[in-house]
């Protein structure tokens, strides 16, 4: 009897292993996860080049409002014109002529992601925007020191913080030092004009 029982029992580990197979394959495959374009981006200024990493995951509305700017050739031939040495270097909505700031036209501001991106820490690339959380066009700034103020939710809901600068960083402390007066109705601006000569993606 022994042996038939044995039988019996391998029979039936046998089946049961035959469906625990066929589950298997009849399973609903599992969702992959969304993949993120990971940009590098390449700012050549007059003072040299900053290479920054976008970080399309945390600010995803942010990331490619910003690069349908690069896109266009929209930052070419502007200016820092905010530069404050213990805050941040700001550009992104000024050319200049003869002295004279000009403010570029803009796209429709996109919505404020400082909630789920990452801290305004030194080396993070933000967008800049008045006392409206959700009005950021196409300013930015870079951090030169750590803004913990910046964060979400404080400052009326946060600046969102969209990549962080992985070559370059002397370039922007070199900028974050030059001397700076009043100029066109506004302070903190670069005696000396810093430019932004193009913005590219790298390739």
């Amino acid at each position: 009897m022994k042996p038939l029982l044995t039988l019996i029992f391998a029979g039936l580990l046998a089946t049961f292993a035959l469906a625990q197979e066929k589950d298997k394959k009849t399973e609903a495959p599992k969702p992959a996860a969304p993949k993120t374009e990971e940009v590098t981006i390449i700012m050549a200024t007059s003072e040299g080049d900053i290479h920054l990493q976008l970080d399309s995951a945390g600010s995803p509305l942010t990331v490619k409002n910003f690069l349908s700017y690069v896109d266009d050739k929209f930052y070419d031939n502007t200016v820092f014109h905010r530069v404050i040495e213990t805050f941040m270097i700001q550009g992104g909505g000024f050319s200049e002529k003869e002295g004279k700031l000009t403010q570029k036209t803009t796209k429709a501001p996109v919505k404020n992601e400082s909630s789920k991106s990452a801290p305004n820490t030194r080396g993070t690339i933000a967008m800049a925007r008045t006392s409206d959380p959700d009005s950021a066009t196409s300013q930015f700034f870079i951090n030169v020191t750590d803004n913990a103020g910046l964060n979400y939710p404080l400052n009326g809901g946060g600046y969102t913080t969209f990549g962080k600068v992985v070559k370059g960083l002397e370039v922007v402390d070199k900028i974050k030092v030059v001397e700076t007066g009043f100029s066109n109705g506004m302070g903190d601006v670069p005696v000396k004009t810093v430019l932004i000569k193009s913005i590219k993606r790298a390739k």
